[in-house]
């Protein structure tokens, strides 16, 4: 006889289970925690882009003004 607050087995088992995972994705809002992480993954990955780039227009001017250091030793020779 199943008394009124009893389950059978597999539906207290699949009960437990859901209730277990609304609790967990509740209480620690783990949705929110992935979607921050994401957001800052994609943030880090356009500072190493922008940092590239800052790298690469540094590297430009360096060499840049390398030429122009060149070109006056030869012209003053």
């Amino acid at each position: 006889m199943v008394t009124p607050l009893a389950l059978p087995e597999p539906a207290m088992r699949t009960a437990l289970v859901l209730s277990l995972l609304i609790l967990a994705l509740s209480g620690c809002d783990a949705g929110a925690t992935a979607t921050t992480a994401a957001l800052q993954a994609e943030q880090a990955k356009q500072a190493q882009q922008q940092m590239d780039q800052l790298k690469q227009q540094i590297d430009q001017a360096n060499a840049q003004s390398q030429q122009r250091l060149q070109q006056l030793e030869q012209e003053s020779q």
